[in-house]
């Protein structure tokens, strides 16, 4: 069977039409000052493709991730490592996080007692926090824990 120039041509350019429509544009970050730390390679390559029923998207910079389109979800390895905080903490399957919730609806989490520290904003109105920060503790767990957070009552 043979297939005119102007078939293949159509099929051709359905074929890029459909390729294109599928891409989401890279996320664009800032890759930490200790984003080329190997334990930031090991949480890399571990990243879920899924983070709160979001999906991965591609981003720029080394020891970065990204979720959903538009973005809810972002996460940096390699930021300096936090040891003493008056920020609350919580724990999600073994990591201690430290709760910022001064950028609401947007929430800042960084590990504690983890050297390099890893960095996961998510934006509560797309996404769940505890979601989120469980579906990326296996990844984070790479990183072994020096200190636990601890709660002092008065």
């Amino acid at each position: 069977m043979k297939i005119s120039r102007t078939a293949l041509a159509l099929l051709a350019g359905i074929a890029l039409a459909g390729a294109l429509s599928a891409c989401t544009a890279t996320v664009s970050l800032e890759a930490a000052a200790d984003s080329n730390n190997p334990a930031c390679a090991e949480v890399s390559v571990r990243l879920p493709d899924q983070v709160a029923e979001l999906t991965k998207r591609a981003t720029d910079a080394q020891a970065t991730g990204a979720w959903g389109n538009p973005t809810a979800v972002l996460l940096r390895c390699g930021l300096p490592p936090v040891e003493v905080s008056e920020l609350p903490c919580v724990t999600a399957n073994g990591v201690d996080w430290l709760v910022d919730e001064s950028a609401k609806p947007s929430y800042r989490f960084i590990t504690f007692g983890r050297n390099p520290a890893t960095e996961v904003i998510v934006d509560s109105t797309k996404a769940a926090g505890v979601t989120a920060l469980s579906d990326l503790s296996s990844a984070i767990q790479s990183i072994e824990a020096t200190k636990e957070c601890s709660t002092v009552t008065n």
